[in-house]
């Protein structure tokens, strides 16, 4: 599906405010209430649009620790290790990448002690996680 300016434009402002009503998003892109249901569904049933929940501050709900923590793999077992971290609940984000490392994830833990136990002893205990480095997060906000 090739998107053009107007379907950024949405998508952008969906970005700002999940919950932002069609009536709102046509007024922000200056367009009909009918057009801007008729894009915001297409984008939807094409699956540029995933789906939608809420942005929550980490630390306002309990998550006082967060990091970036890079694995380096044994690719050929990326498919059983990629399942077993999606297991993790501290686990945020996984993303598959090229470079020095193989992986990246954000993990978010309840203190410091608990991210040291997400990393040393379920991290680096699953077989196909070969190292791991940490990067500890002082401080979160949005881009958008």
């Amino acid at each position: 599906m090739e998107l053009d300016d107007l379907d950024h434009r949405i998508l952008q402002e969906l970005r700002r405010d999940g919950r932002a009503s069609v009536s709102a998003i046509a007024a922000t892109t200056h367009i009909s209430r009918a057009n801007a249901y008729v894009r915001v569904n297409r984008l939807v049933e094409s699956k540029v649009i995933q789906g939608f929940g809420a942005r929550v501050d980490p630390v306002l709900s309990g998550q006082h620790s967060s990091a970036y923590v890079t694995l380096t793999l044994d690719q050929t077992a990326w498919q059983d290790t990629r399942e077993r971290l999606s297991q993790i609940a501290e686990v945020e984000h996984i993303a598959l990448v090229g470079g020095d490392f193989d992986a990246i994830l954000l993990v978010r833990a309840r203190n410091n002690g608990d991210l040291r136990r997400v990393v040393l002893e379920e991290l680096q205990a699953i077989p196909g996680v070969r190292s791991t480095k940490t990067a500890l997060i002082f401080e979160d906000f949005d881009a958008i």
